[in-house]
């Protein structure tokens, strides 16, 4: 006679519950691996020599050097580069929120429909298809290499992203307190001044961070439009490529300072960045 034996319920439940989490920490282990590992491997490459670097071996025993640091700041001269990144990356953010936030708050307040999606579709095409027209144009006006294309380009890539978020922000305020505003006398570009903006300062940080970090990585663009005088650094790094030889310890450490700033950027408003998204995407 067969007998069949079945797990007491909350056995079961148990059970279920020890399996989902451990896939669950499967999971988190996969993609912290696939994230972190890239980085992890770049700033311990960054502290080796190059022949400590192509060999496998040397690589896991070596000591740690500072050399490749002392190299991007000294022989390559990077200063210059960091400048130009900063000065076009807060340039560019500046000027979208300016922009902006102005049309966001329009988008929300008239309800233009679809406007955030159509400039959304601006951000998404292909920045080598603008190139060409951009290229040609600059040079016809002879302003290629200067600071102002450069942080216009730029301003293209962060402005939509800026309007997006900020236009969600917005219609999550009540139009109520504008209207209180100008009963009180206040114009209606008062009231965004003085009411509505205030209320707005974590979509703002938000949009902010974003569209800095945009900036800064950007590389496209740079690479065509920019001079000697205006390398950001992205298009720096391929000072440490040459024909048939690589500096991959000084690479590394180039890779590691651009890095830096905006990993350092990312932890400290984490909680504001991720806060205001959710804010922007759930209200808007």
């Amino acid at each position: 006679m067969n007998t069949v034996t079945t797990l007491p319920l909350p056995r079961r439940r148990t059970s279920r519950h020890r399996l989902g989490s451990t896939l669950r920490t499967v999971a988190i282990a996969v993609v912290l691996a696939v994230l972190l590992l890239p980085i992890v491997w770049m700033v311990l490459a960054s502290l080796r020599t190059t022949l400590d670097i192509v060999d496998p071996q040397r690589f896991l025993t070596a000591g740690f050097t500072l050399d490749n640091y002392r190299g991007v700041l000294s022989r390559y001269n990077f200063s210059p580069f960091i400048a130009n990144s900063f000065l076009i990356a807060f340039a560019s953010t500046l000027i979208a929120l300016v922009v902006g936030a102005p049309a966001a708050f329009a988008i929300s307040r008239f309800h233009v429909r679809n406007a955030t999606a159509f400039l959304m579709l601006a951000r998404v095409l292909p920045g080598v298809s603008l190139l060409v027209p951009w290229f040609f144009l600059f040079s016809t006006l002879g302003v290629v290499g200067g600071y102002p294309v450069l942080i216009g380009t730029h301003v293209f890539v962060t402005l939509p992203f800026v309007v997006a978020v900020m236009a969600g922000f917005f219609t999550s305020l009540p139009e109520e307190l504008e209207e209180s505003a100008q009963v009180d006398g206040l114009t209606r570009a008062g009231a965004f001044l003085r009411i509505t903006l205030p209320l707005s300062v974590p979509g703002l940080a938000t949009s902010a961070i974003l569209a800095f970090i945009f900036s800064w990585n950007n590389f496209l663009f740079a690479l065509v439009l920019s001079s000697q005088q205006t390398r950001t650094l992205p298009v720096a790094i391929s000072n440490f490529t040459a024909y048939a030889s690589v500096d991959w310890g000084g690479l590394m450490a180039a890779a590691v300072v651009i890095t830096l700033p905006v990993i350092l950027v990312a932890l400290v408003a984490q909680k504001y960045v991720v806060s205001g998204l959710a804010a922007g995407a759930t209200k808007g």
